[in-house]
């Protein structure tokens, strides 16, 4: 090498280490908090130790949630391991025009190439070519800030070959559909959350410089307010530093109004940014129906025109909503920022704004007439019943009105209800007035409910309301029948419910041809129902307890959509042999039919039957006789059939079962209280089939709840279905090895949502006094969550039988107290038993598998030994054992109590009853959630 080649190379190296100098870490935050924990996670998904391929990786979450924070910090920690780095802030802002993307992309290429002095890019395409040819050998790290728009990638990074092997792009945006669009897999989209509690609190401590002392119930306030948004809580801490306490006191309130501006404005971003059918959609769901579950939304936009399906999708993915156990949520500053919308244009004027949710607006408007109202939608939902003055043509007037919903709203006039034409919704339950309609003639209403109303037969101006999809009569004591529905060919739910004077429904039902959801659960005085069964897209039929009901209609075509049928508690004595046209259907309940005898030989062609309920049937004296028949429908018998209850019937044999060739999928089988005596070594064959009975089953044992690890217990309990709990008495007077000992009968925990999502029941087991004098005492639980109570489970303690051992899915908790609607971050669950004489308590929650994030976070939320891992040996506890391989999954569409179990109107509060055989040596029995009522409709999805 000469001197002079010596000299170039020097000055090459100098270059080059005084180009490496000059690049310096960013600024990430002034007080970085909750940072560490991300930052690891996303270098690992990185995959920094690889230099085989190009990776992108995507931050995504709501406005103020911390994403370009998070990105700086990550740049910061891995930009010295790349040739060249590049952090490109404000790619949204900075790129409106063709001009911004070319000034992006001479960024791009000058910081990643390390120059003094830019490249010139005369066009956005010229720029795309450069950046292919200078960076496809380079190994670079690209950080595109905040974007918005598959244009923006198309120019700065629409493919990993661009770029050298070892190359990383990090992407943030708030619009999922964008890294989707960019083809980065999901496994390598990283979901920004908010600060957990600890680091919430930390970072407002330093922006509100804590030095002096504030009520802790303020900062709770603080703390709610903000939801663990990092941008909230900056500003909030701004706004209060070293405030007085009635300064606090004065912010909040105001801030429980309206957000501040710098937060607004940040939030506004993803809304501005929507098309039309979406705005409308958030403004309804920020005003009316967080908290609803998704088809319930959907039922009610759908009925004004608006496209639900794409317009979730899209809100999801701009994090504007989120979508937990199938209801609508949202962060509360992205609600209150919608509200302020609809509010700001008309503070003072609520006649001039398009929806409505508090009283005194609503009073305002409604009490006068004036023609110049620009209401589109009410929805007010008082907590108690209270009275307002509304004039008698306010809702004629009304000519935008699309929605009214009005819950525990009194009208103090008296005269009939005139709807304006174009009112597609109309929910008032306990509705005092008659309807009508519009005198132009044809409405355009889709969905109406006026349960509890005091009307004695359907308005004959039904007639004018042909575009009526959803009914609702429930609890309607005045209404004798139904009238003929011909004049509604587009009904889809129509639910009766406890209508107990009801005694005809018209054959025009049979003939309605998009009838998914039929329910008259509760008319006692039913006795006059259809003749023929034709509807073909019905669903779910329910005629529970319609005990005057004597015969089902014969169904002479087959209906392919019918999955749920409920004749529970019915007069019938036999079905008809037309049954097996019944070809889709998944679960039939005709427990408590005790005039009910026997059932056609034609039952065995059910062949998509899984559930069958014989309770208490008690007339029931045995199934038809089963053999090979040439019939190739029946050469497998109820061939999906897996689970069969026949407890409290009057079956003497199980002849049908010796046959493996019927029933062959049966899992779980229930004799309790039947006549039965022995059973036969062939029916004992069946290996995956469990026996619950007091009788002996060749080669079985009896589930032991004192087994130390209870693995048995819970493979019964988990048997059942996700909407029935299992409940068992043993005799004994100690508690079993495997659940959480509880002195006082109480037990409390918190659990944050992603943890709930693993929760499958809980098992609660009581040892009760052993003295005569305490017999017949009856004993509860009570459940509470965030502070609302719920007296959920009860049951009555017999003799020789002192241990109670209870199951209740996680499911049916979160639907009875409906969990989903309460917004915090973490939930506050604890169980109280108390009524009887209970001697000793014991508690166990039962789980999926937990990943190992999930077990970190344990540790500040709850006892690990309080969970019990169903899937591998558990982590937290030596009495657990082994248990089953695999995860359980529950399916809720194949428990029948999906049908009325969410109607329109406000539910009913929901109890349990629980009842035991009389076995002195092990009384086992299944407990149901019986609604007291049926008031919304039923979640209606399309048919494949």
């Amino acid at each position: 090498m000469t001197k002079v080649d010596e000299s170039k190379l020097i000055q090459d190296i100098v270059k080059r280490i005084s180009c490496q100098l000059d690049r310096t870490p960013m600024h990430v935050a002034k007080h970085p908090v909750g940072i560490e924990s991300p930052v690891v996670m996303l270098k690992s998904m990185l995959n920094l130790e690889s230099n085989d391929h190009v990776v992108m990786v995507g931050l995504w979450g709501r406005g103020g949630i911390g994403k370009t924070t998070l990105a700086k910090a990550l740049y910061n920690s891995t930009f010295r391991q790349f040739e060249g780095s590049c952090f490109l802030a404000n790619v949204r802002e900075m790129s409106k025009g063709c001009k911004d993307l070319v000034t992006l992309q001479e960024i791009l290429l000058k910081d990643t190439l390390l120059l003094k002095q830019g490249l010139e890019v005369s066009s956005v395409d010229k720029g795309i070519e450069i950046i292919r040819h200078r960076l496809c050998r380079k190994k670079v790290l690209l950080i595109l800030d905040d974007v918005d728009d598959r244009r923006q990638l198309n120019a700065l990074a629409e493919e990993g070959k661009w770029f050298g092997n070892g190359s990383r792009i990090i992407i943030t945006t708030r619009d999922r559909h964008v890294l989707t669009y960019q083809g980065i897999h999901q496994d390598r989209v990283y979901e920004v959350e908010a600060l957990k509690d600890s680091q919430a609190f930390e970072l407002l401590s330093k922006h509100a410089s804590l030095t002096h002392r504030i009520r802790i119930d303020l900062v709770n306030r603080a703390l709610n307010y903000a939801k663990g948004l990092p941008l909230a809580l900056e500003v909030l801490g701004s706004l209060l530093c070293c405030k007085t306490e009635a300064v606090w006191e004065s912010t909040l309130k105001k801030l429980s109004r309206s957000p501040t501006e710098n937060i607004n404005n940040v939030l506004k971003i993803s809304y501005e940014g929507l098309d039309v059918n979406e705005k409308e959609i958030f403004l309804d769901i920020a005003c009316f129906f967080r908290g609803w579950t998704r088809q319930d939304t959907a039922n009610v936009l759908k009925s004004c025109d608006l496209e639900t399906t794409a317009g979730f999708e899209i809100l999801v993915e701009r994090s504007l909503i989120r979508i937990e156990f199938d209801r609508l949520e949202m962060h509360d500053l992205i609600q209150l920022m919608g509200k302020d919308i609809v509010n700001q244009k008309w503070p003072d004027d609520p006649i001039r704004r398009s929806r409505l949710w508090l009283y005194d607006d609503v009073d305002e408007v409604l009490s006068n007439d004036k023609e110049d109202c620009a209401v589109k939608a009410i929805v007010l939902k008082l907590p108690e019943w209270t009275e307002m003055c509304i004039h008698p043509d306010a809702f004629k007037k009304m000519r935008r009105l699309r929605v009214l919903i009005l819950y525990n709203v009194q009208n103090s006039f008296q005269g009939p209800l005139c709807l304006p034409k174009e009112l597609r919704w109309f929910e008032w339950p306990r509705c005092a007035r008659q309807i009508t309609g519009d005198s132009s003639g044809s409405m355009k209403l889709v969905g109406i409910d006026m349960s509890e109303a005091s009307i004695t037969v359907v308005p004959e101006l039904f007639k004018d309301f042909q575009q009526l999809k959803y009914i609702n009569f429930s609890y309607c004591e005045s209404l004798i029948r139904i009238p003929d529905l011909s004049c509604a060919p587009h009904l889809e739910a129509l639910v009766l419910s406890y209508c107990k004077n009801m005694v005809e429904a018209h054959e025009s039902i049979a003939y309605l041809e998009k009838l998914q959801l039929l329910t008259l659960a509760g008319c006692s005085q039913l006795g006059v129902f259809l003749n023929v069964l034709k509807t073909k897209r019905l669903r779910h039929l329910n005629l529970t307890n319609c005990k005057n009901l004597k015969r089902f209609p014969d169904i002479p075509h087959k209906l392919e959509s019918l999955t749920l049928l409920s004749l529970e508690g019915t007069a019938i004595k036999e079905l008809p042999a037309s049954i097996e046209n019944l070809v889709s259907l998944e679960k039939l309940s005709l427990s408590v039919c005790k005039n009910l005898v026997s059932l056609p030989s034609s039952i065995y062609k059910l062949c998509n039957i899984k559930e069958l309920e014989l309770q208490d049937c008690t007339s029931f004296i045995g199934f038809p006789k089963y053999d090979d028949p040439a019939d190739p429908s029946m050469k497998i018998g109820l061939s999906s059939l897996k689970f069969l209850d026949l407890g409290g019937s009057s079956l003497t044999e199980l002849e049908f079962l010796e046959n493996h060739s019927c029933c062959p999928k049966l899992s779980f089988l229930r004799l309790s209280k039947t006549k039965i005596t022995s059973i036969s070594t062939s029916c004992a064959g069946r290996k995956h089939l469990t026996f619950q009975t007091n009788v002996h089953v060749p080669g079985r044992t009896r589930v032991n709840p004192y087994a130390s690890n209870g693995r048995n217990f819970v493979m019964l309990a988990l048997q059942k279905s996700p909407l029935k709990g299992f409940f068992a008495a043993y005799p004994g007077a100690e508690l079993p090895e495997w659940v959480l000992p509880s002195e006082r009968g109480f037990v409390s925990f918190r659990a944050s949502k992603d943890l709930c999502r693993k929760f499958l029941g809980f098992v609660l087991c009581v040892v009760h006094s052993a003295d005569e004098q305490d017999h017949g005492s009856r004993s509860y639980m009570d459940v509470e969550v965030n502070g609302r109570t719920l007296k959920l489970y009860q049951w009555i303690p017999r003799a020789n039988c002192s241990l109670s051992v209870l199951y209740t899915p996680f499911e049916r908790l979160m639907r009875a107290v409906k969990f989903v609607q309460i917004h915090e971050s973490h939930v506050q669950f604890s169980a109280k038993v108390s009524g009887g004489v209970a001697k000793k308590c014991g508690f166990r929650m039962i789980c999926e598998p937990l990943e190992e994030d999930l077990k970190v976070k344990l540790q500040d939320l709850m006892d690990p030994a309080l969970l019990y891992e169903f899937g591998h040996k558990s982590t937290y506890s030596k009495a657990m054992g082994p248990l089953m391989h695999g995860t359980f999954k529950t399916d809720i569409q194949n428990d029948l109590q999906d049908c009325p179990a969410t109607p329109l109107s406000a539910s009913r509060q929901l109890v349990s009853h629980l009842t035991t055989p009389s076995s002195d040596e092990c009384k086992i029995a299944t407990y149901q959630r019986q609604s007291d009522g049926e008031k919304k409709f039923v979640s209606l999805k399309q048919s494949p």
